[in-house]
C-alpha cells in the first residue's frame, strides 16, 4: 500500500476552483473594466467575484455548475453593478473632468493578454459614462462582447424584451454622440507623434495645423495637479496655446513613450520613472485632424501603468535643455 495520504476531496475542488477562476480572470477583467473605467474598482469587483464563487464551491453538498463562464460572468458583472451606486457619488464629487482610467498595453507582452484588451477607445468609454449602468451592461455584453440578448437578460436576471429595449436605448444614445468611425492605428500613432513634437517644442503654428478648428481638450488631474484644466478646453486655438504653455514648464526628465490605451494609441509620458500623463488623441471621421485630447494626469490613476522594454526604445526626449528637459 502506498503511505502517500489520501488527497482531501474539499482541497482538490478548492484547487479546481481556482483554476478554472484564474482561466475566465481575463474576460471578466475586461468586462467588468469596460462597465466601470476603472482598474482599482474592477480588481475590487474580482475580489468580490472569487469570494462568491470560492463559497459556492466550499459547500460540501454544492451541486455542479455546468457553465462555469456564465456563472462567473454573471456574478461579476452583477457586483459590478452593485459598486456603481459608490462610484457614481465619488465621482459627483471629483474636482474636473472625469476620464476613465487608463489601461496601457505591455508592449513586451504579444498579446498582452489579448481578452484585457478588449476594451473600446478612450472616447467611446467617455461616451460609456452618460448611459445608465443597466444600459452600460448591456451595450457592453451585447455590442462589445457580442452576448446574444438572451444571454444578457439571463446574466442580468431581466426578460429579453426589457433587454433588448435597453441595447435600443443605449445603441442609439452611442450613436449619437459617436458615429461609427475607427481611425487607422498607423495614422493614429503618426499624428499622436507629430502633436507630441509640437507640444513639446511649443510649436504653435504646427499644433494648429494638426486640430480640428472645433477639438475639445479634456484634462483629468482630480484636483491633484495644478496644470490640469478644471474644465474641458474647446478650440484650436485655446487647445494649442495651452499645450505651449505647458511646453514652457514640463516636468523634470521627461520622457515619452508610445504604447495602446484600451483601442488607441497613445502617448505615455513620464517624469524620471512616475507616469505623469497618458494622452490620447480622437481623430475627426475621414481625416487626421485631431478631434478630441484626452489627458490623464491624476497620479491615482497613473500608479499602475507601465511600459517593459529598454527606455531608449519606441521613445523621445523632451525638448532642448534651455527648456529644462534632459536630454
Amino acid at each position: 500500500m502506498s503511505d502517500t495520504p489520501a488527497a482531501d476531496p474539499a482541497d482538490t475542488s478548492v484547487d479546481a476552483a481556482t483554476r478554472v477562476f484564474v482561466g475566465h480572470r481575463e474576460l471578466l477583467f475586461s468586462i467588468v473594466y469596460n462597465m466601470l473605467g476603472s482598474v482599482a474598482d474592477t480588481e475590487d469587483v474580482l475580489q468580490e467575484t472569487w469570494l462568491s464563487w470560492a463559497r459556492a464551491h466550499a459547500r460540501p453538498s454544492a451541486p455542479e455548475i455546468g457553465n462555469p463562464r456564465a456563472y462567473l460572468v454573471r456574478i461579476a458583472v452583477n457586483h459590478a453593478l452593485a459598486r456603481q451606486a459608490a462610484i457614481t457619488r465619488r465621482r459627483e464629487a471629483y474636482v474636473g473632468p472625469w476620464l476613465p482610467e487608463p489601461l496601457v498595453a505591455d508592449t513586451s507582452d504579444a498579446g498582452d493578454r489579448a481578452l484585457r484588451t478588449e476594451s473600446v477607445s478612450m472616447a467611446l468609454l467617455v461616451v460609456l459614462e452618460t448611459l445608465s449602468p443597466l444600459e452600460r451592461a448591456v451595450f457592453v455584453l451585447h455590442d462589445v462582447f457580442g452576448y446574444a440578448h438572451a444571454e444578457v437578460a439571463e446574466i442580468l436576471g431581466r426578460s429579453s424584451p426589457a433587454v433588448r429595449q435597453l441595447a435600443r436605448r443605449a445603441r442609439e444614445h452611442v450613436h449619437a454622440r459617436r458615429p461609427r468611425f475607427r481611425a487607422d492605428p498607423a495614422l493614429q500613432r503618426q499624428v499622436t507623434e507629430r502633436f507630441v513634437a509640437a507640444a513639446l517644442g511649443g510649436d504653435i503654428g504646427s499644433l494648429l495645423d494638426l486640430l480640428a478648428p472645433d477639438v475639445t481638450m479634456w484634462t483629468d488631474g482630480g484636483g491633484k495637479v495644478r496644470s490640469a484644466a478644471v474644465r474641458p478646453v474647446r478650440g484650436a486655438e485655446k487647445v494649442a496655446r495651452l499645450m505651449a504653455g505647458y511646453a514652457s514648464r514640463p516636468p523634470a526628465d521627461l520622457t515619452v513613450r508610445y504604447g495602446r490605451v484600451g483601442d488607441d494609441e497613445s502617448a505615455v509620458v513620464f517624469s524620471g520613472d512616475t507616469p505623469f500623463a497618458v494622452v490620447v488623441m480622437d481623430l475627426a471621421p475621414g481625416g487626421d485632424r485631431v478631434q478630441e485630447i484626452y489627458a490623464v494626469t491624476n497620479p491615482e490613476k497613473l500608479a499602475h501603468v507601465r511600459l517593459a522594454g529598454d527606455p531608449g526604445q519606441d521613445a523621445e526626449r523632451g525638448p532642448a535643455p534651455e527648456r529644462g528637459v534632459a536630454r
